[in-house]
Parts: structure tokens; sequence; C-alpha cells
């Protein structure tokens, strides 16, 4: 049994839900798109952000110029956290095995992984650059082999976002397109007169670059249907009151509907974590976001044990799971519906976001029951091969897959089956007698 010390605001519920004219706005940014392509997008982009240059693409000239604009400190940072990210992208595709096996004798299965031929990566803008969204989606498209990636950021207040796009450079972009939005991802994905389409579309985005990615979903692969960041810690009596609260509010001040959530065995320290919020909220800087995120979406739960906390937890799946307990390697055994897991104080949510090396694109909404985030597997193509090199297997596997077929009323595929039973093995051939040359 939990006590709740804190429930979400009877407000959260409409405040979690889009706007209810995003589906509709995004359908006809689309069909508008598909039908007058750069006219198109050269209108939205000067409406929605006011950025209408000659060419929405960056020269090779240009972004050497902006590079070179980014402070020193800044542009070793960049390398910094991407030399992170690349390694820890690089170690998961080592652990990628392709292989072939010698099921029956003469029949040879094998499998292997191909890079997607494009992706594009959206980097938001907006009031928060997220020029770590530019390690996480091009340089893990880049460590799986994909030959062609196109990025796409939005100006900030008609300005060039020098740093995110020093990242997106950095990290590998083969094209860097100064465009936003709805139309940066339509463009991407069904391809204008002056940028050729992507395969796969990457990065996180507002309700309505969200909203475009799932009507594209289909026409291009896409990583996650995303929605509001989300945090909850577990934790129990050790962990310190202040830290919790301050890790709460890291994530909580993305955006006024992301959730926050702790589960505790300890009613003190829940009681304690609230009242730090409250007062680190007084002075918080990003206080209009993490405020009403609290206050409509966060919670306190107080359990009997860590086995409970664990279970209550699952039942969120939730995209960030920090875990703050004597023991905190335990949750790899007992929990196992979350996004990414932040074992110990000296681990934070926030390193994950920015400088860790694990990738922060994850799963949001219950997602993490079944799917995990954005990893370099996620852009290839793990694909299958065939090949039966003896006859004898061939005729054998013809013969069971013609009663196989049959009983599932698929003449066709069983007479495939037949011929080479007939074939390689002098089988009867009832429905063509003579029409088989014997080898």
């Amino acid at each position: 049994m939990s006590l709740a010390l804190k429930t979400p605001d009877a407000r959260s519920a409409a405040a979690a839900t889009s706007l209810p004219d995003v589906q509709e706005k995004v359908e006809s940014i689309i069909a508008d798109i598909r039908t007058r392509g750069d006219q198109a997008v050269r209108e939205y982009s000067a409406r929605f952000d006011r950025w209408e240059p000659e060419s929405f693409r960056l020269s090779s000239e240009q972004i050497a110029e902006i590079v070179a604009r980014v402070p020193e400190q800044v542009i070793a940072d960049i390398e910094f956290v991407q030399r992170q990210v690349r390694t820890f992208a690089e170690h998961q595709l080592a652990s990628m095995r392709e292989f072939e096996v010698e099921t029956l004798p003469g029949v040879h299965l094998g499998q292997k992984h191909i890079p997607i031929a494009a992706a594009g990566a959206y980097v938001p803008g907006g009031r928060y650059p997220l020029l770590a969204s530019a390690h996480m989606t091009i340089l893990t498209a880049k460590a799986a082999g994909v030959p062609r990636v196109v990025a796409c950021t939005p100006p900030i207040r008609g300005e060039i976002p020098d740093a995110t796009v020093a990242a997106m450079h950095l990290a590998g972009a083969d094209e860097i397109h100064l465009l936003g939005g709805v139309q940066a991802v339509v463009s991407m994905a069904l391809g204008t007169e002056s940028m050729e389409s992507v395969d796969m579309l990457a990065g996180p985005g507002n309700a309505f670059v969200a909203e475009a990615k799932r009507q594209l979903f289909g026409e291009v692969g896409i990583d996650l249907f995303a929605g509001p960041t989300e945090v909850l810690v577990v934790a129990d009596e050790t962990a310190d009151p202040f830290v919790t609260a301050v890790d709460l509010l890291s994530q909580a001040e993305h955006g006024p509907d992301s959730p926050a959530v702790l589960i505790t065995t300890s009613q003190a320290l829940g009681r304690q974590v609230i009242n730090e919020i409250d007062e680190l909220l007084l002075e918080m800087p990003t206080r209009d976001n993490a405020e009403p995120a609290w206050r409509d979406h966060g919670e306190v739960h107080v359990v009997a044990d860590l086995d409970e906390a664990y279970a209550l937890a699952d039942t969120y799946a939730s995209e960030h799971v920090q875990i703050l307990t004597a023991n905190p390697r335990e949750a790899l055994e007992k929990m196992r519906n979350y996004g990414a897991l932040f074992l110990g104080e000296g681990t934070c949510v926030s390193y994950g976001d920015k400088v860790i090396g694990t990738n922060h694109v994850l799963p949001t909404r219950g997602a993490a029951r079944y799917t995990g985030g954005l990893w370099v597997g996620k852009y290839l193509k793990t694909v299958t091969y065939q090949e039966v090199t003896d006859q004898a297997a061939s005729a054998r596997l013809g013969e069971v897959c013609g009663r196989a077929a049959r009983v599932e009323l698929f003449e066709g595929h069983a007479r495939s089956g037949d011929v080479r039973a007939a074939k390689y093995a002098d089988a009867p051939l009832p429905w063509a007698p003579g029409a088989v040359a014997r080898s």
C-alpha cells in the first residue's frame, strides 16, 4: 500500500493533451509542401521563423565562419561530449553480430546489418537550443555508417545559433539547413526541389514537430513518438532531499507538462523534498516551466519497501528513472520498464541529457513498456539471407513446404516446394506431370 503525499493537479489531464487544432494544421502544412515544395517551405519559414534566406542550406564556407565564431571552450566541450556519445555508439555497434549458420546440410541462413541510405536529424531551437540533440541524432547515425545525414535547426529570433551549427558540423552532418518546425520535418521526409528526401527522421521537437513525424510515419521511419520529458526518482531514507529536489526540477524545467514523480520508502524524505522544491522554485530562472510542471504533474508516493517502489515505478514506464538508494544497482535486477536508468547519487538525468554518452532520445508516455530509446541499431536494417546448396535438403524442405502451404490453402506456395522435391528427389508432381526436367 502506498501513501500519496502529492498527486497531480486536476488540471493536468487537460494540460497533457495537444491543442485540438495541431493535427489539422500539420496535415494542412504537409499537404501544401507536398504540392508546392520549396515555395511553400519558404512561406512557412517566413511566417513562423521570420527567416527567408536565399538558401536554407549552409555552404561549407558559411559553416566554417560560424564555427570560427564559437568560443574555444564551447568547441572543446562539444568535442568532449561527442567523444562520449561516439564511444558508446561504437560499442553498441560492436555488440551487433552478423552471422551465417548451416541449419541443415547445405542450408545456409545469415544475418547482416545495412545502414539506411539517408537520415534526417531535427535539432530544436526556440527557447532552448538543444545542441545536445545534434550529438544524439547525427553522430549516432554516422557511427552506424549512414552515408548521408541531413540536419535541420531553426534560427533563434532571426539569428544563427552558432553553437548548434558547430555541434551539427562536428557530429558529421552532410547537409545543414537553417530551417525549423513542421516545414523542416516535411522537407526532409518528402524532399523538395532543393532537398532530397531521407529514409528516417530523428530528433525531438514541439507538439507540431511530433505530430508531423506521426503523420509522416510510414512514408519514412521515425525514431520515437515523442511526448513531454518525464522523470521518476526511486529513493530510500539514505537519499539527500535537497539533491532529490534539484534533480526532479532539472527535468520539470523542460516544459509545463513534464511529469516529475518521487517514489520513496521514507515519508519524512518525501515531505522534505516537497518543501525543498517549494523553496527552490522561488528563485529558479526556469520557474515558468518548472512550477506548473510540478504543480500539475508532480507526484510523491510513500511505499512500504523498495520492492513495492520498483513495482510501482514499473507501472509508470518513465522516460528517465533515477535510483537514489543505498544499493542502486539492485534496480537493474528489479525493474523492467524505463527509457534509461540512472544509478546512485553520483549520476543524474542531466548527465544523460548533456554529457555522459548514452542517447537521450528516449520513450515517453508509457512506451518504455515495449521499446528502448534511439540507438545505433535504429539506423541499421537487420536483414536476413538464405541459400540452399544441397539438393537433398532442398527436396526435403520442398516436401514440407508443400504440405504446410496446403494446410493454409496457399496452392502457389505449395507448388514452389513441389517442383524442388520433384526435380531433386523425383517426387511425384500430379498437378504438372512431365513438366519438370529431372537432374
